[in-house]
């Protein structure tokens, strides 16, 4: 064999390799999934600077606090710049909030109009008619009103004397209260799971039955829903570690949530109550390592926004030991699957839909320990990689391990 012939058949090997790998399937990425900071960029810090600082961290809508309106129109301007989107709130806002608006409306950098955060019930009727009052000069700006988590206390959630109805969950009575009086496009809710004793981090067990609630109402209000993932320490929460901010906001997305945040962005001031530290950016100004880890897992994210952006949920279940409170075992697969089981930790287990495919969403529920996956699927079934791309299933052993609190998912088209 000449050294030329060698030469061009070396040349069209590397080509044919080049041309497999180029023709990956990628799943089409519809836009990008929304990411909020709650308490973004402080209003003593509107540069560009900053504004593109949480840009590069894969956060697009800031929230914060100004004090005049004034301050917020300074705030858009910038937010503008650096192609973000900014979701206000100012003392103008409830003194005058037909006036405000009409001052804001137009301004191509707003999100909406933050409201209030964790109202009581008797708050609703209030909060109903500020909303209603907005809406009729704005139609096309979303009024954000944050509500409690499951574990709020009756007092809390209602005022005292409320007789919840009998066989009536407390929480799912104050969102069915909210929804009644309030008319939102959405519904958001805090609820943050990982908690510290004695250097011991557990789960709060209530969680899985916050997030079944909430998804519940979404699916029969038809309303999308808003979830949280926390980013700063405070007693009793610790420093978040990747797979605790992953396992929060995989939930979340395998629940159906269309819409992420994070508590909080910035560090909020020294509270003798909470000993606030280690938010993505420090209470100095500085960068913490919390920062490059939200910034590494919204590029996952936003990567898998062919998945989650738009979908719709099908089924949710879960596996393992024992299941969370509020949740239901996993007794029947999509066809395409055959087997599933995973070890004694369990997962998520969520079906999603969206255009012609389905999407099979496993969220490995302990944020310590990697879980073992064993799955068989039908041929035609793919696995969707963290970049987006597109392998068949079979490429892999049956057999996987999933890391902490991370995701695995796996795609087929409807008409299979």
């Amino acid at each position: 064999m000449s050294t030329l012939y060698r030469y061009f058949v070396a040349v069209a090997f590397a080509v044919i390799c080049s041309f497999n790998v180029l023709s990956q399937e990628k799943l089409k990425a519809d836009g990008e999934i929304p990411i909020l900071a709650w308490i973004g960029v402080p209003e003593n810090e509107t540069t560009i600077e900053r504004f593109m600082e949480l840009k590069a961290s894969g956060i697009n809508i800031n929230f914060s606090g100004y004090s005049s309106i004034e301050a917020v129109e300074k705030a858009l301007d910038i937010a503008q710049q650096a192609g973000i989107k900014l979701l206000p709130s100012c003392p103008e806002l409830k003194s005058d909030p037909e006036k405000t608006v009409k001052r804001l409306m137009k301004h191509p950098a707003l999100s909406g109009y933050h409201l209030r955060d964790e109202p009581n019930a008797a708050d609703f009727p209030e909060l109903g008619t500020w909303v209603k009052r907005i809406q009729s000069v704005d139609k096309q700006h979303y009024c954000y009103i944050n509500l409690f988590p499951n574990y709020a206390s009756p007092e809390q959630l209602f005022s005292k004397g409320f007789q919840v109805p009998p066989g009536k969950d407390v929480y799912a009575a104050h969102l069915d209260a909210f929804l009644k009086e309030v008319p939102v496009p959405f519904i958001s809710f805090d609820h943050y799971p990982v908690v510290e004793k004695d250097g011991i981090k557990t789960l709060r067990p209530q969680w899985y039955k916050n997030l079944e609630i909430v998804a519940a109402a979404s699916q029969k209000h038809r309303l999308p829903f808003w979830a949280f993932a926390l980013s700063v320490a405070h007693t009793p929460y610790p420093v978040p570690t990747a797979a605790e901010i992953r396992l929060q906001m995989y939930s979340n997305l395998a629940y159906g949530a269309q819409t992420l945040q994070y508590f909080t962005y910035w560090t909020p001031g020294k509270n003798p109550n909470w000993n606030f530290h280690d938010a993505p950016i420090g209470l100095d100004g500085k960068r913490t390592g919390v920062y490059d880890r939200i910034k590494l897992i919204n590029q996952e994210i936003q990567n898998l926004s062919g998945v989650f952006l738009g979908a719709r949920v099908v089924s949710l279940s879960h596996t393992g030991r024992q299941i969370p409170e509020g949740t239901r075992r996993t007794d029947k697969l999509p066809a395409p699957v055959k087997t599933l089981e995973t070890s004694d930790g369990g997962a998520i287990v969520s079906v999603l839909e969206k255009a012609d495919r389905q999407f099979l969403v496993i969220v490995n529920r302990d944020f310590q320990n990697a879980m073992k996956l064993t799955i068989t699927t039908d041929e035609p079934v793919q696995r969707v990689l963290k970049d987006g791309t597109l392998v068949k299933a079979g490429a892999y052993t049956n057999t996987i391990e999933v890391d902490p609190g991370d995701v695995i998912i796996y795609t087929w088209e409807k008409n299979r």
